[in-house]
């Protein structure tokens, strides 16, 4: 009998505890298989389990040095990003906030569900030979599970707002955090200008699979210096190295 009064109590307690403190930490599986140094470093991914084996032997990898793209039509990206509660991920590599159900970009009458962002520093991508110091990636998936990302360039300068937002909920690595109370809208994260490259790619990070569709802004957005050495406090250097790109054509799309 005081078993089960102990577990009735416990339940009660929990669902105080959710009712009354919005910010909730749960705990979330450290990805602790591979890495950026070492013997689990990027140009090891592909040893390390089968599930990799595109790390190695694809010929369509991300990130890439973009240069010499061809011009194309000036197709805007359609963005219906709407707001989300904060929810903060520390998985070990990078921080990433998730987002809720109903947000989307869309290209040439293709939808694509924006599920998360993250980041990476330096930036993986380089434009002309160039990294920034910091790259936002956000993550979209089509009805048929393809997946389309958005690649947002971050240089060194003003403070960004979201950002600052993210970064002060910060939970411990392996954890995930959660603010109801906190809203925030992913489309403060974007460029005034939307001109774009465009090219087929893969994941950056393990297994590296391919025919992810990359859309990487020609505009960069500031970051203030101090929000980058907080990211750098935590992910020193969480980039992988250029990849070939193998004779891939690379298009510019200039903003309308």
């Amino acid at each position: 009998m005081r078993k089960y009064l102990s577990i009735a109590v416990i339940s009660i307690l929990v669902s105080i505890a959710v009712l009354f403190f919005p910010a909730i930490v749960s705990a979330d599986v450290i990805q602790s298989d591979w890495g950026y140094s070492g013997t689990a470093s990027p140009t090891e991914w592909g040893k390390l389990s089968p599930d990799f084996s595109k790390c190695q032997s694809g010929v369509e990898q991300s990130p890439i040095d973009i240069q010499s793209a061809v011009t194309g039509s000036s197709t805007p990206i359609v963005f219906d990003y709407k707001s989300s509660p904060l929810v903060v991920v520390n998985n070990g590599h990078t921080l990433r906030a998730n987002y809720a159900a109903g947000s989307s970009m869309s290209i040439d009458g293709e939808k694509y569900a924006l599920l998360q962002f993250h980041f990476h520093t330096p930036s993986e991508h380089q434009i002309g030979g160039k990294a920034a110091a910091m790259e936002l990636h956000l993550v979209h998936q089509n009805a048929v599970g393809k997946l389309a990302v958005i690649g947002v360039l971050m240089n060194k300068g003003t403070e960004q707002e979201l950002i600052r937002q993210v970064w002060q909920q910060i939970p411990p690595i392996g954890t995930t955090k959660t603010i109801e109370s906190i809203s925030i809208n992913a489309a403060d994260l974007l460029p005034a200008n939307k001109s774009y490259y465009t090219y087929t790619g893969s994941l950056t990070t393990p297994p590296c699979s391919e025919n992810v569709a990359w859309y990487v802004f020609t505009a960069p957005i500031s970051v203030s210096d101090n929000q980058i050495h907080q990211f750098e406090q935590i992910y020193h250097a969480d980039a992988r190295p250029i990849q070939s790109i193998n004779n891939r054509q690379i298009e510019l799309h200039p903003d309308r």
